[in-house]
């Protein structure tokens, strides 16, 4: 089905910005214009590679924290671009992270580098990108940079077949802009605090001019003191809104008012759905001025992170009505974009792929209709790190030479070894004492999973493919499905469980065959599948394989 449409196709640039960022103030359900579709060749099951044009343009997108299930609890109330995605490219419902922290960081890493964070040297938000080294161009917020990447991505297997190949990657995080990229130099932009996109010192020591432009603009400041209302009738949501777990009891019942102040209005429209607008019209206008996709001799490449999900489903939970009707936005917002996208550079020579960093899970407290969390509860682990530094003390370490961040860390190996101490035999102590935890399933030292059968233990290969035997993470903790550690008061996800690996993995162009797809799809298949349909070979040995995109 079709929705109406949003205006020409020949439009201007600013129209079409202006209307992406109107649509959090409709009521209706307009979304995306009638662009043209693919070639017919596109719908046939023979088409393959071989009869599809080169893509001008490459368009990674990825949606923070949009679990599987969304796609179908949703689905039937999309009309927008998450609708003409599902509908019309080649879709894997339950893709998956195979690796056990389901965070932003780690995520992000692997959908363009086709490598687990094993691999990537991402393992986790708090070991992700963040440095005083690499401080931002007019932002007092914390720097950033890819230090800590390992290893190539897409984009350097493009570019060294084609040095003339561009990219834009953008998101609200940085993080979710920085690592789809990974180590390369080009323009990586994001929201700072201050209501700007902007970038590191890493990337360069100017803003260029359309980036000091579109900020001068300030567009954050159109929505201060606007309501945040259902888009939709009330009836159209089976979610109550009633549920005082949301935002920590605090504005949990729409409507939601933005604040009136300036640096307000900067802080808190990172939590609603208007951060999705106003990172499409600044990827808009990107693709725009650096011409990504408008030369016939090159393919280049925009990575789109949309962090709102994120955001809204951290605030107000999995099961809220915020994020039923954050993604009802979303969709429309992606189909005036995609629309956009078309109207500059041609359906036909745009290649998509879309997926997600992570899912998510509900509060414990609250029985969800919608996952099977009846037996989820908090877990407690104050006791087993008591009894780890005791241990530390008797044996005459300090208990500073380790901390809680991804498992057993060990921050200080030398204290260890002038004690004569073995690290594995603290965190052994560690491991006995979580064992002994309701709401653990099951805690490890790395070297013992490093025996286990990975074909069959799902649990032991997600965390080998997460950290290096050797390395400074000793020991790891694996709770029960949905449970959630103690004194977190937000909806969270990070276990290494389907409810926070499994992600949509979609593919959607010339030549690709819609349509579900069966089998097995992991993210690092992601890029591998899209460097085959490019014609150009990884820089390096991959985890992921070459999905077969006809059915």
């Amino acid at each position: 089905m079709r929705t109406r449409s949003l205006g020409p196709l020949r439009a201007s640039l600013s129209s079409l910005l202006a209307l992406i960022l109107v649509l959090p103030f409709g009521t209706g359900c307009r979304a995306q214009a009638a662009a043209p579709r693919p070639s017919a060749t596109a719908s046939r099951p023979d088409a393959g590679r071989a009869g599809a044009a080169k893509p001008t343009l490459v368009l990674f997108l990825t949606i923070d924290q949009f679990g599987s299930d969304y796609f179908e609890r949703y689905g039937g109330n999309f009309s927008g671009g998450l609708r003409r995605l599902r509908d019309e490219g080649a879709l894997w419902m339950r893709g998956r992270h195979d690796h056990a922290i389901a965070e932003t960081a780690p995520g992000h890493a692997s959908t363009m580098s086709g490598r687990f964070p094993v691999h990537t040297g991402i393992a986790s938000n708090s070991q992700g990108v963040n440095t005083n080294e690499a401080p931002l161009l007019g932002s007092t917020d914390v720097g950033a940079s890819p230090f800590r990447f390992q290893g190539t991505t897409l984009f350097d297997w493009m570019r060294a077949v084609d040095p003339a190949t561009r990219a834009l990657s953008v998101s609200r995080k940085d993080r979710g802009a920085i690592l789809p990229i990974g180590r390369a130099k080009t323009d990586v932009y994001w929201y700072a605090s201050n209501g700007v996109f902007t970038t590191s010192t890493y990337y360069r020591e100017a803003l260029p001019a359309w980036v000091s432009a579109f900020n001068a603009r300030q567009l954050p400041l159109l929505f201060a003191g606007k309501s945040w209302t259902p888009l939709l009738p009330d009836d159209r949501y089976a979610e109550p809104d009633s549920n005082p777990l949301e935002a920590s009891g605090r504005d949990y019942v729409f409507p939601h008012r933005m604040a009136l102040g300036r640096d307000a209005v900067f802080r808190d429209i990172r939590d609603t759905p208007w951060m999705d607008s106003l990172t499409l019209a600044f990827a808009l206008e990107g693709l725009r001025h650096l011409e990504l996709g408008a030369s016939a001799a090159r393919t280049d490449l925009l990575a789109v992170s949309l962090s709102a999900t994120d955001a809204v489903g951290h605030k107000y939970g999995p099961d809220s009505k915020e994020i039923h009707d954050q993604l009802l936005r979303l969709d429309r917002y992606l189909g005036a974009f995609l629309d956009s996208v078309f109207a500059l550079r041609g359906a036909s020579n745009v290649l998509i792929a879309l997926t997600a960093d992570h899912g998510v899970a509900p509060y414990p407290e609250l029985r969800s209709p919608y996952y099977r969390n009846h037996d989820a509860q908090r877990v407690d682990a104050r006791n087993a790190w008591r009894t780890a530094f005791a241990a530390m003390r008797a044996a005459g370490v300090d208990t500073a030479a380790v901390e809680n961040d991804d498992g057993f860390r060990v921050r200080d190996a030398e204290a260890f070894r002038r004690a004569g101490v073995d690290p594995d035999a603290i965190a052994g102590i560690w491991v006995r004492e979580l064992r002994r935890l309701n709401g653990v399933l099951r805690a490890d030292l790395l070297r013992d999973l490093a025996r286990a059968d990975t074909v069959h233990d799902a649990i032991a290969r997600r965390w080998l493919h997460m950290l290096p035997v050797d390395g400074p993470v000793r020991a790891v903790v694996t709770p029960e499905p949905f449970a959630y550690w103690q004194g977190v008061t937000y909806a969270t996800h990070g276990l290494p469980h389907d409810h926070d690996t499994q992600v949509p993995v979609l593919f959607w162009g010339p030549g690709i065959p819609a349509g579900r797809r069966a089998g097995d799809a992991r993210v690092v298949d992601m890029a591998p599948t899209l460097a085959a349909r490019l014609g150009i070979t990884p820089l390096e040995r991959l985890d992921g394989r070459v999905l077969p995109l006809a059915p």
